[in-house]
C-alpha cells in the first residue's frame, strides 16, 4: 500500500508542476503620457487629451505641463472620469508646451505639443520610434482636404517633395532624428516637431538579475525536476510490473534475485512464496 500511495503522490506532483502557471515578475512601462490624437501638432480649437493610466507607479497620477515657462497642473476643460486624464477642448495656442505625468515623486517623459493658428500642421509620432521601424510624416492643410503636393524639411534643409502629402521613412535609424516641418503651396508652412528614435537593444549577455533571466531559469529548473519525477515514477511502476517490488500486508520485501530467499527490512529470512 505504501508503494501505491507513493506512486499516486508522485503522479499528483507531476501534474501540479505541469499545470502551474508562470507569472513573470515585471510589467511593461511606456514612460510617456498617452496623447489623443497621437500627434505633436494640432490646429487651434481642436480637442486633445493626455492620459496617465497604464504607467507603472503608485496610484494618483497627475498630468503636469509647462506652457510659456510656467509649470502647473493640467486642468481639464472637458469632463473626464478620472483625475489621471487631462482633456482640453478647445485647445488654444497658449496650450502649446510640455506635458508629463507625476505621481509619488516619479515623473514620466515629457511630450511637447504645438497648437497652431496656421493652416498647415505636420503629423509625426508623439513618442520615440524604434530603430528599424517605418515612420510616416503627413502634411495636413486646414484648407485643402484632397491630395496635395507637400515639401518636407529636416533641420531646416529640404529633403524632398511628395504628391500625396506624405513622406515615409523606411527602416528609421538614429541618423533620422531631428526637427521636421513641411509646407504646402498657397497654404503655408507647419511648425517644427522633433522626431526621436529609440535604439534597438540587442541583448548579448542578459543580466543575472533581469526578470526574463530569472523566469527562464525557473522554467528550466521546473522542467528538469518534472522529468526526474516522471523518471522515478516510471521506475517504480516498472518495478511493480516486473515483480521485483511486491507489497505484503506487513512490509515490503525487495528481492535482488528471483530465486532463493530474500532479506527483509527486519533482517528475517523470507521464503519465495512470501516474496
Amino acid at each position: 500500500m505504501e508503494v501505491r500511495a507513493l506512486c499516486i503522490r508522485l503522479l499528483m506532483d507531476v501534474l501540479m508542476l505541469l499545470v502551474e502557471p508562470v507569472h513573470p515578475n515585471h510589467t511593461q512601462e511606456s514612460g510617456f503620457a498617452q496623447i489623443i490624437p497621437t500627434r505633436l501638432q494640432l490646429f487651434e480649437y481642436t480637442f486633445v487629451s493626455f492620459n496617465c493610466e497604464g504607467l507603472r507607479a503608485p496610484s494618483g497620477w497627475t498630468v503636469m505641463r509647462n506652457t510659456n515657462s510656467k509649470v502647473s497642473e493640467c486642468v481639464s476643460t472637458w469632463k473626464t472620469a478620472t483625475g489621471s486624464i487631462c482633456a482640453i477642448k478647445p485647445a488654444y495656442q497658449t496650450d502649446s508646451g510640455e506635458y508629463w505625468c507625476e505621481a509619488g515623486g516619479e515623473r514620466s517623459n515629457a511630450v511637447n505639443i504645438t497648437v497652431t493658428a496656421g493652416s498647415v500642421i505636420l503629423e509625426s509620432p508623439a513618442v520615440p520610434v524604434t530603430e528599424g521601424a517605418a515612420v510616416t510624416l503627413r502634411c495636413r492643410s486646414k484648407r485643402i482636404s484632397s491630395t496635395h503636393i507637400a515639401d518636407f524639411y529636416k533641420d531646416g534643409l529640404f529633403i524632398g517633395s511628395s504628391f500625396t502629402g506624405e513622406k515615409i521613412i523606411q527602416h528609421v535609424s538614429k541618423s533620422d532624428e531631428g526637427l521636421y516641418k513641411c509646407s504646402i503651396s498657397d497654404s503655408g508652412e507647419s511648425a517644427e516637431s522633433r522626431l526621436a528614435v529609440r535604439e534597438l537593444h540587442r541583448e548579448t549577455s542578459p543580466s543575472p538579475h533581469h526578470p526574463d533571466t530569472e523566469c527562464h531559469t525557473y522554467l528550466i529548473m521546473r522542467t528538469v525536476f518534472t522529468v526526474l519525477l516522471v523518471a522515478l515514477l516510471l521506475v517504480v511502476v516498472g518495478q511493480l510490473h516486473c515483480g521485483k517490488v511486491r507489497v505484503t500486508q506487513k512490509y515490503v520485501c525487495i528481492c535482488k534475485v528471483c530465486k532463493g530467499s530474500c532479506q527483509s527490512d527486519r533482517s528475517e529470512k523470507v521464503n519465495d512464496k512470501e516474496c
